[in-house]
């Protein structure tokens, strides 16, 4: 096995960021509208909403700080349960001894873990358990897995999208078959990698694509990657994100963090703090992006990009402790 290197590179924060610059939120009203879930109201909930959020939990011992934690997950569920009211999204929690059978069926392994259910696909959610970050997430789900473009504004909006994996596909129209392996194959990945796609010959012929083909971007990569072997079924595009979703630079995101740090990679492992509203941040993400893009063809490089910015409550801790 190769030697794992880490590297801790650059940091550019300013001491101003606040958390109170971010999403505001309501205060919890006191209303209950997490349920508990059982064998026995499982497919009467199911039916009715479009999502299903389950945190899936270790049974409240007597112990005064597990309880306080515990409390802890469930006020941040209320709260975005009450933010979210008026969507179609179900939120619940499942005792792992209570309901260790139903947990069974539904697969569930990891006691403290939040489980997304929308349709037949089980989504495990890996970001940080807040209430700003979960309706997110959330919103981004209910969405359509793919965003059609259609004129030259969103074509403009579609370029300047560089920190996520993307990609765009031309297609005759929806009814397409080639189309509906595409929508298909981006549910797989929602909400985490952007799938675009449009049926404007003008559109299509701005990004140099051809009938039925799909372009992949790699954040922060200057040209995309043709996914070769047109037209595609569904399992050849998921084959062919699975084996190149590892970009060489990535942004670390609220959404993903832990699956981001759990990744079990070899290689060299870069770890960069910059701020990107900052110029001189600025201009280090600058010369990161150049680094990903001259190695961007070395399968050992990896480079993690953490902006302050999408962290501020960590970074004011950080920062107010004594050097």
């Amino acid at each position: 096995m190769k030697r794992t290197h880490l590297f801790i590179v650059g940091i550019y924060f300013l001491s101003s960021c606040r958390a109170e610059e971010g999403l505001n939120f309501p205060t919890y009203d006191g209303k209950d509208r997490v349920v508990s879930l059982s064998e026995k109201n499982f497919k009467q909930v199911l039916k009715k909403y479009d999502l299903l959020c389950l945190y899936y939990h270790e049974p409240v011992s007597s112990d005064k700080v597990t309880q306080k934690q515990f409390q802890l997950k469930e006020i941040v569920l209320e709260l975005v349960a009450q933010v979210l009211e008026h969507k179609a999204i179900g939120f619940v929690m499942v005792d792992a001894k209570k309901e260790a059978k139903l947990a069974k069926k539904l697969g569930f392994d990891e006691e403290g873990s939040l489980y997304i259910l929308k349709g037949d696909r089980t989504i495990e959610f890996d970001g940080e358990f807040a209430a700003d970050v979960l309706v997110e997430f959330l919103l981004d789900l209910i969405e359509d897995p793919v965003e059609i473009i259609s004129s030259k504004l969103e074509v403009q909006a579609f370029e300047r999208i560089e920190d996520y994996i993307k990609l765009i596909g031309f297609f005759k129209s929806e009814d397409s078959e080639y189309y509906k392996a595409f929508e298909e194959a981006a549910e797989h990945f929602q909400p985490y990698i952007k799938f675009f796609a449009t049926f404007d010959k003008g559109v299509a012929k701005k990004l140099s694509l051809k009938m039925n083909e799909v372009d992949f971007y790699e954040p922060f990569m200057d040209e995309p990657i043709a996914i070769p072997n047109k037209p595609y079924t569904e399992e050849e595009l998921v084959e062919f994100v699975k084996e190149h979703q590892r970009p060489t630079l990535r942004r670390l995101r609220p959404e993903e963090m832990f699956e981001t740090w759990e990744d079990d990679l070899n290689g060299i492992h870069i770890v960069a703090f910059a701020e990107k509203s900052d110029p001189d941040g600025y201009e280090f993400l600058e010369i990161l992006k150049q680094v990903a893009r001259d190695n961007t063809d070395n399968p050992d490089l990896s480079i993690l990009w953490i902006d302050p910015d999408d962290f501020p409550l960590r970074f004011v801790h950080m920062e107010s402790k004594p050097g």
